[in-house]
């Protein structure tokens, strides 16, 4: 199977997966449904479940065991999203190509939506443990969750250090601090997720999380590149956006050029982890390579 038709087969399941999860009935806050609703499947590139179900996959045939993982994780996602979205923040119309949530609804229906996704994830994954009764099992997904926790805590940091220094100088140090945890912290877990439940000895965790380290990163530079010289239609976003706000990127900080060799040599530090694994990880290096060249 080509990269592109895996991809593809990984996106279809978790969208599927996604659609259990929607909350159908009528009631007083089904307006806030609906907004929860219109983030969660607004499409997108699902890259951090697939990454839960591909890792795990290295280790075990069976990733059924991280499917509720994979859906929290799209679901915080979102809740960044949401709230990255927010006039306080980024104060951006559009994402996807769609206008955002709190265009869509208004804002305070979003600032709920985004809180209730979050919450809904604790309680996906709260569930899970509840059915879990073989205690090696349970042992693992309480690492799982305690992890999960402290990665939407660096998430919010990272986050917070990003809008704390727009418009100001910033250090090579604390770009890359802010990088790794806004982006870099949930990406990171994911690859912990799946290797953890998957089996995977602790040497071989060390090695996934490095390549996670790495992708991590490597996604958010990728951004940076693509706010100033993407094609709008293709990002559903303005171009040049971070660049009108003063933000704080890889491209402020080095240039487009030098935020390219940055990007080239951080994926090729990847891709041979993943060839580590042989023909098991070509997925992965897949995935590092499409990191680098996606247009959105």
């Amino acid at each position: 199977m080509d990269f592109k038709t895996e991809l593809k087969n990984y996106q279809n399941i978790v969208e599927k997966e996604l659609e259990k999860y929607l909350k159908k009935d009528v009631c007083p806050e089904i307006e806030l449904n609906k907004s929860m609703e219109y983030s969660l499947m607004a499409g997108g590139k699902r890259l951090r479940p697939i990454l839960i179900l591909s890792t795990c996959k290295l280790f075990s045939g069976d990733y059924g065991k991280c499917i509720p993982y994979a859906v929290a994780i799209e679901m915080v996602h979102n809740f960044s999203l949401i709230h990255d979205d927010l006039p306080a923040i980024d104060n951006d119309d559009f994402r996807h190509g769609k206008l955002t949530n709190h265009k869509k609804f208004n804002e305070s229906t979003a600032i709920l939506a985004g809180d209730g996704l979050l919450n809904y994830a604790y309680i996906v994954i709260s569930n899970d443990l509840k059915n879990t009764t073989e205690q090696q099992e349970l042992s693992k997904k309480l690492q799982v969750f305690n992890e999960f926790a402290e990665s939407v805590d660096r998430m919010i940091v990272g986050e917070y250090v990003d809008t704390e220094f727009e418009g100001k100088p910033i250090s090579s140090e604390y770009l890359e601090y802010m990088h790794k945890n806004k982006t870099g912290a949930l990406i990171r877990l994911c690859v912990r997720i799946g290797a953890i439940l998957g089996g995977a000895s602790e040497e071989e965790l060390a090695k996934l999380t490095t390549y996670a380290e790495k992708i991590g990163l490597a996604f958010q530079i990728k951004d940076d590149i693509l706010s100033e010289e993407g094609d709008s239609l293709i990002t559903g976003k303005p171009v040049g956006n971070d660049r009108v706000k003063n933000k704080c990127t890889y491209v402020t900080k080095y240039g487009i050029e030098e935020a390219k060799n940055i990007l080239n040599n951080i994926i090729q530090e990847a891709i041979e982890i993943a060839e580590t694994y042989k023909e098991n990880g070509e997925f992965l290096k897949q995935l590092a390579i499409y990191i680098k060249d996606r247009n959105k």
